[in-house]
């Protein structure tokens, strides 16, 4: 097995750490409706720079919680954030979490390197056996990024949310140490 030098950077992206300066963007990010839905959570509401100051300043502080933020290569520009939360260590799991902000940084590959790179982390840093997560049903771009990294679908929570009126699912996907191994990170 190779070693990396910086397991945390790709070709694309980079894995940091938070910085006092993010709140603002994060706030930003807080006011696109867009961006909200995209995130598989149902705390979907724009908040102020104070308030996400707050939020962010509890998740970074959660001993469950191994959380980074998503910079480009190209300019260092922060886009997005990717999270391994409600760890279990006795179990060796974890739940994944991720959001690129601004639109014009979707569908650019960066999520799903940042995941490749946070599924490198889990398993060989963080000694995991799985990473779980669960993603809306009509969220297909966020989906097929998952099964790039190599996520495989588990289950479906039915009707767990609403959506424009309509009762949405959301589907649930793992993967395993043995299986990233096996595909190293296929993305």
């Amino acid at each position: 097995m190779s070693h990396d030098p910086d397991p945390l950077r790709g070709e694309l992206v980079r894995l940091a750490a938070p910085e006092e300066g993010d709140a603002p963007i994060f706030a930003r990010w807080a006011q696109d409706a867009e961006y909200l839905r995209s995130l598989d959570t149902d705390y979907t509401r724009p908040m102020s720079v104070a308030e996400m100051g707050r939020w962010l300043e509890e998740f970074i502080h959660d001993p469950g919680t191994v959380e980074f933020r998503i910079r480009t290569l190209a300019d260092d520009r922060l886009i997005g954030f990717v999270a391994l939360h409600t760890i279990d260590w006795h179990h060796r799991t974890a739940n994944l979490a991720i959001g690129i902000g601004d639109r014009q940084d979707r569908g650019r590959g960066y999520g799903t390197e940042a995941l490749c790179l946070v599924l490198r982390h889990a398993f060989r840093e963080m000694n995991l056996e799985r990473v779980g997560l669960n993603v809306h049903g009509d969220n297909a771009p966020a989906i097929r990024a998952y099964e790039k990294a190599g996520f495989s679908r588990a289950g479906i929570m039915r009707r767990v949310f609403r959506r424009d009126g309509e009762w949405q699912d959301r589907v649930i996907m793992d993967i395993l140490d043995t299986e990233w191994n096996a595909g190293e990170g296929k993305a």
